[in-house]
């Protein structure tokens, strides 16, 4: 069975993340969560970091990179 990512012309994204906004660099049908490696169609894309420019599955994906990066000793010396 094929998925909807699948077939000819389905590609992965290349993308700007903005505040509020992406900018598509290069055209696709979806982004790969940075965190799970799940497809994220565009249209259906919500949630990601400016700061870190990677896309996420949902809130709690998001929630959960950030919590994981505040943890990280370098980034609290900033």
């Amino acid at each position: 069975m094929m998925n909807r990512f699948e077939g000819p012309g389905a590609r992965e994204a290349r993308i700007r993340y903005l505040d509020g906004d992406f900018q598509v660099i290069s055209p696709g049908a979806f982004v790969r969560c940075a965190v799970t490696g799940e497809s994220i169609p565009l249209d259906e894309l919500k949630y990601w970091s400016v700061a870190r420019q990677e896309p996420y599955l949902n809130a709690a994906v998001s929630l959960r990179r950030e919590l994981e990066s505040d943890q990280d000793p370098a980034r609290r010396q900033r």
